[in-house]
This record gives C-alpha cells, sequence and structure tokens, in this order.
C-alpha cells in the first residue's frame, strides 16, 4: 500500500547557524471581526466533557488539568445533560446544595450543581455566521454569563452544540479585559442575592 508513496529528502540541519522556530501569524480580533473567530468550534476542537456522577472536587481538578472553566455534564451515551462552570463550583451553589442535603461539599456530585442544558439558552448557528465580536460580548453581558453555546439545529426535535463562547478567551482575542458579571440563574440564588444586598 505503501509502495505508491516515495519517501522525501531530508537534509542537515548542521550547516546553519541558527534554528528558530515558526510562529503563526498575528490574527489581531476586534470588536468588528467575525464571531466565528472568537467561536471553539466543537466540529473541529473536541469538547471538554464530565460524566453527572463526578465529584466537585474531580470537576474542579479536571477543569485546571485542561485549562478550563466549564465542561459539558454527559451521560454514558453521550447526550448533553447539563454545563457545569467554574462559578458553579466555587460560588454559593455547592454551599447551599450541602446544606439542604446534610451532606459534606465533597459527597456533591456534578449533577447536584449543574445547570440542567434543558435550562441552558444557545445561539443559532446561522446568527452567529452573521455576527461579530462585538455582538457575542453583548449577548453575554445581557445574559450575564462568562459562556455561551452555539447550536446547529437539524430538525424540530434534534440540535447539536456546535460551538461556544468564553468571555475570558474573548478578552485575551481582543487584549482587553472583559467584565461580565455572573447573574444568578435560579429563583434561590435571586431569593440569596436579595437577602444579602439588604
Amino acid at each position: 500500500m505503501l509502495r505508491q508513496y516515495v519517501p522525501l529528502a531530508e537534509f542537515s540541519l548542521a550547516p546553519y547557524a541558527s534554528s528558530t522556530l515558526a510562529h503563526p501569524a498575528p490574527n489581531p480580533v476586534t470588536l468588528d471581526s467575525p464571531a466565528v473567530d472568537v467561536m471553539t468550534d466543537l466540529s473541529l476542537v473536541a469538547a471538554v466533557t464530565i460524566e453527572a456522577s463526578a465529584s466537585l472536587v474531580t470537576a474542579n481538578d479536571y477543569m485546571i488539568a485542561r485549562g478550563v472553566r466549564s465542561l459539558f455534564v454527559t451521560a454514558p451515551n453521550g447526550r448533553v445533560m447539563g454545563l457545569i462552570t467554574a462559578a458553579d463550583l466555587l460560588g454559593e451553589r455547592p454551599v447551599r446544595e450541602s446544606h439542604a442535603r446534610g451532606v459534606g461539599r465533597n459527597e456533591l456530585q456534578v449533577t447536584d450543581v449543574m445547570t440542567p442544558i434543558h435550562a441552558v439558552a444557545a445561539m443559532k448557528l446561522e446568527d452567529v455566521r452573521a455576527a461579530k465580536v462585538g455582538h457575542i460580548v453583548a449577548s453575554l453581558t445581557q445574559a450575564g454569563r462568562q459562556h455561551g453555546l452555539v447550536a446547529e439545529i437539524h430538525g424540530p426535535s434534534e440540535v447539536s452544540i456546535r460551538g461556544i463562547f468564553s468571555a475570558s478567551q474573548i478578552a485575551r482575542q481582543l487584549g482587553v479585559p472583559l467584565h461580565i458579571p455572573e447573574l444568578a440563574r435560579t429563583f434561590a440564588e435571586v431569593e440569596q442575592a436579595l437577602v444579602e444586598s439588604r
């Protein structure tokens, strides 16, 4: 099978006084750049996932090891069950859940603090393809979220999560800080925020 391929010629680097590494050309991103320039395309980059039964400690360690601030929570059959973020792990939600259940924080599982998929909103891929980076920043700011999902609709009952936007990644690519405070997402969190503001 390999007989049809001829090996390429090699040469020695010894005669060359200096060897350097090639670097990718800088691709500056602005608010007017296409939104897809800052989207992690899950058809090109594998999504980082975790099982719903994993402990919060495992999820936190996994985020740190992979250098991400959110994980897709999946069932054994690959179906997406929800999303868990660093804010979910390090915020008040685990404290309230452990208190309500009468268990230690270390006994909680990802499923106890994740945002279930039915409570997650997403942007349509077709809208994102026509949008600019500024539209995504405005969307994340209005929603009070650090992450935004992009979904591709395949039919009346089928959708695939095609991409994800990360405020921290967009900030790095823009070269400016983005301050997007996370909004409370459940009634309990809203109620707690009201109590704390008094």
